[in-house]
């Protein structure tokens, strides 16, 4: 007997957005993840691994023992990353926290342009994290990194029209942050549009969870942003970005080795970052920032099964 299968029919699309002089491509599907029988999925996702511009203070050695001898060289750290193979480097400008250096536009600036120089995957440019700052920063390293087509975040509702204009000015695009609000994430799209970035340079961070802090929440955000995307809610068909290493890497059962019940730590805290995203694969994410290259290579297993086709 013949089985037929249910299929949603969708309507649009999230947006499919190019990076890098190289032409990294992510997004453009027609379905939700992985129902390749339902539709287009025409990129696979986007893994990149986390680069400081200055040596981390609160890494478990677990997480820096890959990059030991690096940690204090963004330049050679980003090497190392691309060695592992991750699609993308993630730079994130610490040295311009006020609790770290405090380091200027211009120094941070010199930095990202070293490191973008320095190798053949595009880049991902994340500040300091402090608001006022990183719209202090972030123009002036858009400005240093023209021609190189990197994301740029986050740009929130604080900062964005320095971010904006600037990334919109030099070429780049924009990660646009808020929190866990589906209306708030539509209104942010919405104003950096308004100011002439296309949506298709827009990607947004609805800030995610560790897997079994509060992930169901941020997976129920992300759905939603899917299925308004392929029902035609333009303002919520760009590609989403998913902060997973600096979750996963907070949770107690990551750093926690007084708790020998839960297996290796070394073990545990991997398959913590990795089952994370695959999670949030599953609700639709675009692109995982990551930080230990072991859960990268999982989550690459995963994703090269998950986009076989099963096209009924």
């Amino acid at each position: 007997m013949a089985v037929t299968i249910a299929k949603e029919r969708w309507t649009s699309k999230v947006a499919e957005e190019v990076y890098g002089s190289q032409g990294l491509k992510v997004g453009g599907e027609t379905t939700l993840p992985f129902l390749h029988f339902e539709g287009e999925i025409p990129n696979r996702m986007i893994t990149a691994l986390e680069v400081y511009d200055s040596e981390p203070k609160d890494w478990p050695e677990i997480l820096t023992e890959p990059f030991a001898g690096v940690l204090n060289d963004p330049i050679a750290w980003a090497k190392k990353v691309v060695e592992y193979g991750a699609d993308m480097v993630a730079l994130r400008l610490m040295s311009a926290h006020p609790d770290w250096d405090n380091a200027s536009a211009q120094d941070v600036a010199k930095t990202a342009k070293a490191v973008a120089d320095a190798v053949d995957v595009p880049l991902i440019v994340i500040g300091c994290g402090v608001e006022e700052k990183d719209g202090e920063i972030l123009p002036v390293v858009a400005e240093a990194l023209e021609g190189k087509k990197a994301l740029i975040g986050c740009a929130t509702a604080n900062n964005y029209k320095s971010i904006t204009a600037a990334a919109n000015g030099y070429g780049h695009s924009v990660i646009a942050s808020s929190p866990l609000d589906i209306n708030l994430c539509k209104q942010l799209n919405i104003l950096i549009n308004e100011m002439g970035l296309p949506l298709d340079r827009i990607a947004f961070d609805p800030l995610v969870g560790a897997l079994g802090y509060g992930i169901e929440y941020a997976y129920s955000i992300m759905e939603r942003a899917r299925m308004g995307a392929l029902t035609g809610d333009k303002t919520l068909a760009t590609p989403i970005v998913a902060f997973i290493g600096q979750e996963a890497w907070k949770a107690k059962e990551a750093k926690d080795a007084d708790t020998p019940e839960w297996g290796p730590l070394a073990d545990r805290a991997i398959l913590w970052e990795t089952t994370t995203a695959v999670t949030f694969a599953i609700s639709g994410a675009n692109i995982f920032v990551m930080r230990h290259p072991e859960s990268v290579k999982k989550f690459d297993v995963y994703l090269d099964e998950a986009m076989k086709s099963n096209a009924y």
